[in-house]
């Protein structure tokens, strides 16, 4: 029998096929009297041509093509198996049917379908465009290619180049490739930022730069220079203006000793815009181009004095460095062969540690003979010394700058220029030293080092910290379940408290870590911390023991803070359980309050804290102190001096999170059997009219029990089974009506479709597809009065900022039964 489905429609287009051409042929015959068997045989030859093309058309042609197509898609997988980068296999509709084990990990699926190029989380519009125009050109059997940010999770995110590709002989199949080129992003980055400091040097140095051709047409001018004549770079390079009309024949001849491609010295005298003359020393290099045809000039220029003034030898002038070089910001000093300094200004004194009487003014040279080369360590001494030798008989500069460490207990370096005094036609013996002090950038640059570093671990922190939110909702939920049926007189009911309790303590454990991260939710208010500190104080007591004595000082008219008290508190108390570890034989914990000026905050500097008014707790300890190499990783999580099992690791880790997420900073100091110091620095709060101080008592009475039952239709989505089956058992439990949705998809259908009311919204923020929040919004359109509750790992500041007129409630994974049933009755109730 022929069937009614593709196949019986095939075969009945090739037996129709069949028919009609054994007809026609018949009629033929019949009509050119062809009768009998005869005509019979043609009628049927011709239809059995007719048969076998149409045959070959309808059905093996269409076998030939799906196999071929079949093979193909094998071999596809086979190289996307093998590739470095992700790659994935969709069909036209957008439906996902294979992707490498790069492309799962780039998604973040470890199981299950990952989503297709199409659902990923791209970051923004802009991107999500850019996906669907690859799609489209693909869809018209085109190749297309382009660059994408792709957001991966919150709070971070890669660069990709995505291309898209039609699969020759198997048209309804698209191959994705997905390449990470974030670092090419990062070192393009950095290499713009270099260009750029690199042309602020050059158009903000202190010497003047400019380039002409062989016309004297200005090719390049650097804005010093175009500032000591009175105009813009661009009046003098657009072509309007040559050098020979902004310069004056020289003052001293043209020094032509060194014509071939080396350097020339000379003075000219400048005019300016306003006809001021600028007297200025020269060293320029005449460059040739290929052809030795035309040439252009790199020159360099120093600002001597105003023509007008009269223009004094070296020897004739005692004041030769001049104000403006007593005053500059870097070292500068004329020396002796041996490193005996002649003359200094007060940057190179200071950087030598010279007395206060030895820092005065240039004109009345040094007070005491000092000899520079030995202020520098021995490595760097020697060097220098190498240097100099041939710089102070008429050598040349010393070329780039070197680094060089200067002698003592403090760690400072500096950079260091040689120069001779006169040119290399007349040399004078001495060298000019210039030093520019470089302490403090080397701070700077390894406190980058480890702020990326802690930022790198607070990441990977916050992510782990989700992941168990995750799991513990589900094992303190489910344990709540089984608590409700085995009481205390069951003998399960002490294994179960045992397995909830453990689940608390890693709750608190994932608590320090979400602190560290900067990424659990802070409920923030204003504060004395006078009044914090001391009714701390008596837990603080009990906490140390009465072997330790603890002193508190406070400071008058202390200034408000805004931040959580508890968390505040949690500082403390890790502060003070690390101290008395510390102080095992006894001592003193001193706890000293006081207010940070501005005028303070810049002395202390910026490395510690932006300049502003801010709030000190100094916790100071007269324990064992800590080793330098221990000082510099204190802050990491799960870093410990303590004996395995006798700590976690987590509770500086904690503070230093806590700390930075209120906006403040914490700065250690300590040494081997000195004791240690905390300094937190807290931004000072300025009230508002309706604002006041406050501080949480403990409450006096545990609340009573109360009825956690309700009445109502529920819609929960999340896409965590265990935390989904645990959370709609329970709510079940307590009387509610539940619909489950796995993502945020599958929730608008239920919205949209259900017939009864919805009376509140519970989803997860973090979802494949479709987020929280952007369901929360689509969901209220359709029912305006529904009311919503998201929970997450995450903490709520993440996502608060972005749905600042969404009303909602926030409830922190994990969360037991009664904290969800309790948030749940409160939100259903609430009018």
């Amino acid at each position: 029998m022929i069937g009614w489905g593709r196949k019986g429609q095939i075969h009945r287009v090739v037996f129709g096929a069949f028919a009609l051409g054994a007809g026609i042929i018949l009629a033929a015959a019949l009509n050119a009297g062809l009768v009998g068997w005869p005509g019979v045989a043609i009628a049927v030859a011709a239809g059995a041509g007719i048969f076998a093309a149409v045959y070959n058309v309808e059905v093996l042609r269409p076998l030939r093509r799906r196999r071929l197509s079949a093979d193909l898609v094998g071999a596809l997988i086979e190289s996307v198996d093998g590739a470095p980068e992700g790659r994935v296999i969709t069909d036209t509709g957008g439906r996902y049917l294979y992707g490498n084990k790069a492309y799962n990990e780039l998604s973040g699926t470890l199981a299950g379908n990952p989503p297709t190029p199409l659902q990923l989380p791209w970051g923004t519009p802009l991107e999500e465009e850019k996906i669907q125009r690859l799609a489209h050109s693909v869809m018209h059997g085109l190749s297309a290619d382009d660059e994408v940010f792709l957001r991966s999770g919150i709070g971070g995110g890669r660069w990709l180049i995505v291309s898209a590709h039609p699969i020759p002989g198997a048209d309804q199949y698209v191959i994705w490739y997905l390449t990470d080129v974030t670092d090419q992003h990062e070192i393009q980055e950095m290499a713009r930022l270099e260009d750029s400091l690199r042309q602020d040097y050059l158009d903000n140095a202190p010497v003047g730069f400019y380039s002409v051709d062989g016309k004297g047409a200005f090719n390049f001018v650097n804005t010093t220079f175009a500032g000591w004549l009175g105009y813009s770079p661009f009046e003098l390079m657009n072509g309007s203006m040559s050098l020979d009309e902004v310069m004056e024949p020289g003052v001293t001849p043209e020094d032509d000793s060194d014509q071939d491609g080396g350097e020339r010295h000379r003075r000219a005298i400048f005019r300016g815009r306003n006809g001021d003359s600028v007297l200025t020393e020269l060293t320029e290099v005449v460059v040739k181009d290929a052809q030795g045809a035309g040439f252009y000039t790199r020159t360099v220029i120093r600002n001597l004095k105003h023509a007008g003034a009269a223009v004094s030898t070296k020897a004739e002038d005692p004041g030769r460095f001049g104000q403006y070089v007593e005053n500059a910001p870097i070292g500068i000093a004329l020396v002796e062969e041996t490193g005996v300094v002649v003359e200094a200004n007060q940057a190179f004194k200071e950087m030598l540690g010279l007395s206060d009487g030895a820092a005065n003014s240039l004109s009345n040279g040094l007070p005491e003979v000092t000899n520079f080369l030995e202020c520098l360590k021995d490595v760097d001494r020697e060097r220098v010394s190498a240097l100099m030798a041939p710089i102070a008989t008429g050598g040349r500069s010393s070329g780039p700058p070197i680094e060089v460490r200067f002698d003592g207990k403090a760690e400072r370096s500096a950079q260091l220029c040689l120069s001779p005094i006169g040119s290399h036609v007349v040399p004078e013996p001495g060298v000019i030293v210039y030093l520019t002090e470089t302490t403090g950038m080397k701070n700077l640059e390894l406190q980058f080092a480890q702020s990326q570093k802690m930022q790198a671990v607070g990441q990977l922190a916050g992510g782990i910290a989700h992941d168990f939110n995750n799991l513990l909702t589900a094992i303190l939920g489910f344990s709540d379940l089984l608590l409700l049926r085995h009481q205390a007189g069951d003998s399960s009911f002490a294994d179960i408290m045992q397995v909830k309790q453990n689940a608390n303590r890693a709750s608190n454990l994932v608590r320090q870590l979400l602190a560290f991260s900067r990424q659990q939710t802070l409920r923030p208010k204003v504060l004395v911390l006078t009044d914090v500190l001391a009714e701390l104080s008596n837990l603080l007591r009990r906490l140390i023991g009465e072997k330790i004595e603890l002193d508190m000082i406070h400071g008058r008219d202390l200034g408000l803070v805004k931040a959580d008290q508890g968390q505040i508190e949690q500082v403390i108390i890790n502060l003070a359980v690390n101290a008395r570890d510390a102080m095992a034989d006894g001592g003193t914990l001193t706890i000293r309050t006081d207010n940070i000026s501005r005028v303070q905050s810049i002395e202390i500097g910026a490395t510690v804290m932006p300049e502003g008014e801010y709030v000190l707790v100094e916790v100071t300890d007269t324990g064992c102190g800590i080793a330098q190499e221990d000082l510099e990783k204190i802050f990491e999580p799960f870093y410990t001096t303590k004996e395995v099992g006798e700590g976690t690791g987590l509770g500086l880790s904690t503070v230093y999170g806590i700390i930075q997420q209120t906006g403040g900073n914490i700065v250690s100091s300590s040494a081997m059997g000195e004791g240690a110091k905390f300094q937190i620095y807290l931004p000072r709060h300025k009230p508002q009219a309706d604002e006041a101080a406050t501080t949480e008592a403990a409450p006096a009475v545990p609340e009573a029990s109360r009825d956690l039952t309700g009445k109502g239709c529920i819609l929960l989505v999340e896409d965590e089974d265990p935390v989904r089956t645990f959370a709609s058992r329970a709510l079940r439990n307590k009387g509610y009506t539940v619909l489950e949705a796995i993502n945020g998809g599958a929730a608008l259908d239920i919205v949209t479709g259900y017939e009864g009311e919805i009376d509140l919204l519970i989803s997860d923020v973090v979802m494949p597809t479709m987020d929280g929040p952007t369901l929360m919004k689509h969901a209220r359109e359709l029912r305006t009065e529904m009311k919503c509750i998201l929970i997450s790992g995450y903490a709520e500041d993440e996502f608060r900022q972005q749905m600042a007129e969404q009303e909602f409630v926030f409830l922190p994974k994990p969360f037991s039964l009664k904290q969800l049933a309790g948030t749940v009755k409160e939100v259903i109730e609430k009018k």
